[in-house]
C-alpha cells in the first residue's frame, strides 16, 4: 500500500517574465514552479534547505519526466497541486499538475524524484526525521 501525502496547493500569476515572445509560459518555466511548490512544501514543514546546506546536505533532482499538455498565458491564475511519495528514506517522488485556476484545465503534469545528498560525497543520505514522520504518518492518502 503506497502512502500519498498531499500538500498544499501553490498559488501563481503568469507574468510577462514567465513567457516566451508569443505571450505563452515558456516551457522552462513550468520546472521553476514545480520546483517552487517543493519549496514551499519544505518551508511549510520547517525543513530549511538553508540548514541542510550548512549540514553538507541537499535536494537534487534524480529524474524529471514533464508532459506539456496547453499553453499557459499572461496574466493567467495558476496552481501546482503536488502529490509526494515516500520511494525510500533518502527519495521522494513528487507528481506535480499545473493548473489555470479560470477554466480547472491542465496546462501541465510531471514527475520528479527526489533525493537528499551529501554535496561532498554525492551519496544519498537519510531524509530529515521531521519529513519522514510527515510522510509515513497514518492519516496519509492511499
Amino acid at each position: 500500500m503506497k502512502k500519498i501525502f498531499r500538500p498544499r496547493d501553490l498559488n501563481l500569476k503568469v507574468y510577462v517574465e514567465d513567457t516566451d515572445f508569443q505571450g505563452f509560459v515558456y516551457h522552462a518555466n513550468y520546472i521553476k514552479f514545480f520546483e517552487r511548490a517543493r519549496s514551499e512544501f519544505l518551508q511549510d514543514n520547517k525543513i530549511s534547505q538553508k540548514e541542510l546546506r550548512i549540514n553538507n546536505l541537499a535536494f537534487v533532482v534524480k529524474r524529471i519526466e514533464v508532459d506539456f499538455l496547453f499553453p499557459g498565458r499572461l496574466g493567467d491564475e495558476l496552481v501546482v497541486e503536488s502529490l509526494i511519495e515516500k520511494k525510500s528514506n533518502a527519495r521522494m517522488i513528487f507528481k506535480q499538475d499545473i493548473v489555470n485556476r479560470n477554466d480547472n484545465k491542465k496546462l501541465c503534469s510531471g514527475m520528479v524524484e527526489v533525493c537528499l545528498i551529501d554535496i561532498e560525497s554525492k551519496k544519498p543520505k537519510r531524509l530529515p526525521d521531521d519529513l519522514l514522520l510527515i510522510l509515513d504518518e497514518d492519516k496519509l492518502n492511499e
